[in-house]
């Protein structure tokens, strides 16, 4: 039998007193703080197509790295979590290790874009940023870093332009959809991406910041706003805070036929794994990726399961295969202090001992 819970009224009322001081003397705080901005290194604008932009990423020192490094991010949220502050950027630490670093801004679709494919996205935008990069540096082929879905698009190019692409490194990448311990894949694989779609026509960022929001409800729409009255005294931390906020929330919306064919082909399909994708008439088969492949995964990871991210390793053609575990989240692995520290030297050693 559970033991009854006894709480002692007065000092419920002094926990309660004290919050609701700590929370109106911290709102004079709030108040007096500007938006925190992010994207803070200097970049190169090299190539830029309707929506899109390609940068080119400067560090304090000139690049020692022979071989560029293209960064691929997701179409969901920016790619500038990447690039949040200077003490936690993965592109900095990046350039501070000698690489030299391009990175694709998909930019925000709009009406014109509704019916924008996977593969305008792949072997349009996405062979025209490698091309571009490649025609820089007079180059055969080039790395390819992918976040998240931006990591199963670079798995994708790798496998359908396995010429174009030196190294392969993907983060947080998800490559089975259907592993039981996906929370996200349960919700993708009931829907009706077509009706979805077909309602909607783009699917707007706020819908999608819900989705990913409810899969932790009380940790992501509760628990942290609570905690937010224990640094409102606490400027440094209040702006990190801020900072994460508005990226969060600073998301595109998603060109609803790319959605579709997403969902449908990857999360319902499973097809990165099962075969059968083809994207604008190419086969994709992850047998085809002969380049050496670095696959980092996050341990505490809700969004991409670490099965789904290992399910790489069994599939690839290369024998040159890496894995990398890292023990954090999903968003952790980019801004962590742990992320910072472990990383970037990681990504830049393995690709040192192949450039």
């Amino acid at each position: 039998m559970d033991t009854p819970l006894h709480l002692d009224p007065a000092r419920l009322m002094q926990e309660i007193g004290a919050f609701q001081r700590k929370l109106s003397a911290g709102m004079g705080q709030l108040r007096g703080m500007s938006e925190p901005g992010y994207a803070n290194t200097p970049r190169e604008l090299v190539y830029a197509e309707d929506k899109l932009k390609l940068w080119h990423m400067r560090g304090d020192r000139a690049p020692t790295a022979r071989t560029p490094t293209l960064i691929v991010y997701a179409l969901v949220n920016t790619v500038w979590m990447t690039d949040l502050q200077p003490d936690r950027s993965l592109v900095r630490n990046l350039l501070a290790q000698g690489e030299d670093v391009y990175l694709i801004d998909w930019g925000y679709p709009d009406g014109a874009d509704r019916w924008l494919t996977l593969d305008d996205y792949l072997n349009g935008y996405l062979d025209r940023c490698v091309d571009a990069v490649r025609g820089r540096h007079g180059l055969g082929a080039i790395n390819l870093l992918g976040i998240c879905q931006g990591g199963a698009f670079s798995l994708c190019y790798g496998a359908m332009y396995p010429d174009k692409v030196k190294n392969l490194v993907t983060m947080v990448t998800p490559v089975d959809f259907q592993t039981p311990d996906n929370m996200l894949s349960h919700w993708c694989r009931e829907l009706d991406a077509d009706l979805f779609v077909d309602t909607l026509g783009n699917v707007p960022a706020m819908l999608m910041n819900w989705v990913y929001l409810t899969l932790k409800p009380v940790r992501l729409n509760q628990q942290k706003y609570v905690g937010l009255v224990d640094i409102l005294d606490k400027p440094v931390e209040l702006e990190n805070f801020l900072r994460m906020e508005r990226w969060i929330f600073d998301s595109p919306d998603q060109a609803g036929e790319a959605f579709r064919q997403f969902i449908k082909d990857f999360y319902q399909g499973n097809k990165l794994v099962k075969g059968g994708l083809v994207i604008g008439g190419r086969e994709v088969d992850l047998g085809m990726l002969s380049q050496p492949v670095l696959n980092i995964y996050a341990e505490q990871d809700h969004l991409v399961p670490p099965d789904a991210s290992r399910a790489l390793g069994r599939r690839v053609g290369t024998t040159d295969y890496t894995e990398l575990a890292f023990k954090g989240g999903h968003i952790g692995i980019y801004v962590s202090g742990r992320a910072q520290r472990d990383v970037p030297p990681a990504i830049h050693q393995w690709l040192r001992a192949r450039d």
